[in-house]
């Protein structure tokens, strides 16, 4: 067993008047791939170095395997890290970088070859563990990284944004190896990236993190469909969740959604208030563009049309607020030009307007 335990944990760093990480409690399921998602400074990394041993918290509690870990060293909780600078020896050759760990823990050669070869082979490294790293690509190098934490065998494998020094099409071929590679190990993982893209793909769950605090924990496409606060909906996604100020209003027994002078109807019934201002939340691939108006669409003006090969991002103006659109490739979009949204209702989210976080009971 390997569930890891995060109980109330805190962490302010010398100089600073705000914690790095702020009573952030998580738990990880044994054999789980969780994704600590987040912007730069959000305090994912501070969490994972505290997972390892290589920081310790003010207050609150790690357990890993059913032990407190929390002020254990780093060889005391079986657990190994991948860095993003990869923190790979240069004087040593390929196998004896794998091999350095199970060195440092005295294993015997008749047992540490077997093993070293065995990782390489997983990452397709046996070519070249007898060259040394400046001989390597990037890629390589990062396949060395891996390999020298899985030798190991670890309980719980830890990674701090393992690609993001490879280039766009590296990053997109290891993130399938890898994706396939730790289903094979079995290992709880905990994987910290900014990488909107990486956390969708890699995670059975995802906890995006801002300002120190876990925001939201869920599956990848609960956290894309209904993310609980604006911030979510803002940073996940390309381009990311539209928002729009919109009045919900009782009109004849049906509920309709107002934007200025024009509106949608809205099936069903919503126990709120009437007249009662929100945030709308609306994927762009969830709002059709239309040539000629049309019921349930709203009027609006193209002003920036972009062909990104498969479909068009259209930014277009609603009233006085701008909203992006996926439109097919052959859509008559042209700047400047009047078009018509409409939006799947059902695929709305609401928030509030002052907390920006959702309104379940919409």
């Amino acid at each position: 067993m390997a569930e890891i335990e995060i109980q109330n944990v805190t962490k302010t760093f010398s100089g600073s008047k705000q914690p790095a990480v702020n009573d952030v409690s998580l738990r990880v399921r044994d054999g789980e791939f969780m994704v600590l998602l987040g912007p730069s400074g959000c305090g994912k990394t501070t969490l994972l170095r505290m997972l390892a041993g290589l920081d310790f918290p003010d207050s609150g509690q790690i357990v890993i395997g059913g032990n407190d870990v929390t002020a254990l060293p780093p060889r005391q909780r079986q657990i190994a890290m991948v860095f993003q600078s990869y923190a790979i020896f240069p004087h040593l050759t390929v196998f004896e970088n794998i091999a350095f760990g199970l060195r440092m823990r005295r294993e015997p050669n008749d047992a540490v070859k077997p093993k070293v070869e065995r990782a390489a082979a997983m990452l397709n490294l046996e070519a070249f563990l007898g060259r040394y790293p400046a001989q390597l690509s990037g890629g390589q190098r990062q396949r060395v990284a891996v390999a020298r934490a899985i030798v190991m065998e670890p309980k719980v494998l830890l990674m701090d944004e393992p690609l993001s020094n490879l280039d766009a099409l590296l990053r997109l071929n290891f993130r399938a190896e890898l994706k396939k590679l730790v289903q094979e190990l079995g290992a709880t993982t905990i994987y910290v990236t900014h990488d909107q893209v990486e956390a969708l793909s890699l995670g059975n769950r995802i906890a995006v993190m801002r300002t120190g605090e876990i925001v939201q924990c869920a599956a990848p496409m609960q956290v894309y469909d209904r993310p609980a606060t604006e911030f979510v909906g803002s940073f996940i996604g390309n381009p990311p969740m539209n928002f729009l100020y919109g009045q919900l209003e009782w009109r004849g027994g049906a509920m309709r959604l107002v934007f200025g002078d024009h509106g949608l109807n809205l099936p069903g019934t919503y126990p709120i208030p009437d007249r009662r201002m929100v945030l709308v939340g609306v994927r762009a691939e969830n709002i059709e563009a239309l040539a000629e108006p049309t019921p349930q669409a709203l009027p609006a003006r193209a002003e920036v049309v972009e062909p990104l090969g498969s479909h068009l991002l259209i930014t277009a103006t609603l009233g006085q607020q701008s909203v992006k659109i996926v439109a097919k490739t052959d859509f008559p979009a042209f700047p400047a030009q009047p078009i018509w949204l409409r939006p799947e209702v059902d695929k709305l989210r609401w928030f509030d307007t002052e907390t920006r976080r959702e309104i379940s009971s919409v």
